[in-house]
């Protein structure tokens, strides 16, 4: 039987120094930003060059259909990294899984950046694309719940809406830094060396991230929410004389909430991705818009995020998380058609209206999710649950998005119905914000009831 959102009592932070919580907050965030930054990287390269150089086809379309599934299998592998990461991460640590992830995606993009082409070994180079890409998958779904989880743990009362914000930060950083190694490679190195070895340069960058591991696994300590919730854990295995297993007490009491967090979140993770992936491929193979120009859109787009998800974190702190993931969800719905309708005018600076207007609606509702997921499930478990519920997202919505965008293009021959696949999902979201809400409310009731004081970690109703 499922559970209203659960909360906890707060870990020993209170005596943590403010220069330790900055750095274990620091190293959180740069952890996320380059393990985006590499999954980033294959999104973009799969939108302009891997579908020719590992999936030769007669059809330029079937080309990138193949490029853009083999950028959903990663998403399709994000659950089993939440799944080995949490249940582990929630019985060893925080910091040994991210450090594990940092590693696995590290080694994975650099190896994508070394890989032969089909020309050169046949049909071995899809076959090894899509395996490093399944590590890749592994290794995001594997350290998102570290790193949030580091940077949340340690937040200060009242801050852990702003400190889960700085993970959140990772995305739009990478996607900058993504966005701006491939524009400086192609100005280096010029179309056509680009198509042919230039798209590699920006995978190299994956060996700096297994110096941050490095640095996390000698410099950055456990949280201490972790070492009380083990605490904890080992007095309750010794009295039941059994080991437990937090995947399976999430299965067995908490999948609904599970399912709901994932429901809430993967409007956002779809839209994101046809933001990133879907309109730089519709923009320059349909509409003949030039790469730089939209890839400088994008860039600039994803900067305004960077006040943009911290503010609505921060906002979330004062007046509630779902008060605001609420208001995102619905900007979603609401803005669906109109993005299109305005990229479809093959204009920049219309395709920059639609976008920044789209991401600040995304903004608005990832500033506050990684505090909002925490907070659903106790420590012992929190690391599993809330990796099980963003990782489904990932595969509901992020993982397919670019994909369903082409297929639903070429079989409708508009762009609304790309607004329409938004709009479902969208309402999918609006209705599972709408369950965690009156959860929430109940289960503030009940406390209100017992004369016992809510917790400060309880997300507060979307009233």
């Amino acid at each position: 039987m499922d559970t209203a959102p659960s909360a906890t009592p707060r870990g020993t932070t209170a005596g943590t120094p403010a220069r330790h919580r900055r750095k274990v907050a620091t190293a959180a965030a740069l952890a996320s930003a380059v393990e985006w930054y590499d999954y980033f990287v294959f999104g973009i390269a799969a939108a302009l060059v891997l579908g020719h150089a590992f999936f030769p086809s007669g059809s330029q379309v079937a080309g990138v259909l193949a490029a853009f599934a083999t950028f959903a299998v990663g998403f399709l592998a994000r659950p089993i990294g939440g799944v080995i990461a949490g249940q582990l991460g929630d019985k060893r640590g925080r910091k040994p899984m991210l450090v594990l992830a940092l590693t696995l995606m590290g080694l994975s993009t650099t190896g994508i950046g070394l890989l032969p082409t089909y020309e050169t070994i046949g049909i071995a180079a899809p076959i090894l694309l899509v395996t490093l890409r399944i590590v890749q998958g592994i290794a995001v779904g594997a350290q998102w719940g570290g790193a949030m989880l580091m940077a949340t743990e340690y937040a200060p009362e009242g801050k852990r809406g702003l400190y889960g914000s700085l993970v959140q930060l990772g995305v739009p950083i990478g996607v900058v830094t993504a966005n701006t190694v491939f524009l400086v490679a192609g100005a280096a190195v010029g179309d056509g060396a680009f198509a042919s070895w230039g798209w590699r340069l920006p995978f190299f960058v994956g060996i700096l991230v297994l110096v941050l591991a490095w640095y996390i696994h000698t410099r950055v300590e456990e949280t201490p929410e972790f070492r009380d919730a083990e605490r904890r854990l080992a007095a309750a295995e010794k009295q039941a004389g059994s080991a437990r297993s937090p995947l399976r007490a999430i299965l067995r009491h908490h999948l609904g909430t599970v399912l709901l967090a994932g429901g809430s979140f993967a409007v956002n993770t779809a839209t994101f991705y046809i933001l990133i992936t879907g309109v730089l491929d519709y923009a320059t193979r349909e509409l003949a818009m030039q790469r730089t120009s939209v890839l400088m859109v994008s860039l600039l787009v994803s900067l305004t995020q960077l006040a943009l998800i911290p503010a609505a974190a921060a906002l979330s702190d004062r007046v509630g998380r779902l008060r605001i993931y609420t208001l995102g969800a619905a900007g979603l719905l609401v803005w669906a058609v109109p993005m299109f309708l305005l990229i479809d005018t093959a204009s920049l600076w219309w395709l920059a209206v639609g976008t920044f207007v789209t991401s600040c609606f995304l903004s608005i509702m990832y500033g506050p999710q990684a505090a909002l997921f925490a907070e659903l499930f106790s420590a012992e478990m929190r690391y599993t649950g809330a990796s099980l519920g963003y990782q489904i997202s990932a595969v509901l919505g992020g993982g397919l998005a670019p994909f369903l965008m082409v297929l639903l293009l070429e079989v409708s021959g508009t762009s609304l119905a790309v607004s329409g696949y938004i709009m479902l999902l969208s309402v999918v979201a609006l209705g599972s914000i709408a369950v965690l809400a009156k959860r929430a409310r109940r289960a503030a009731a009940g406390t209100a009831e017992a004369g016992v004081p809510a917790p400060a970690t309880r997300p507060r109703p979307a009233e």
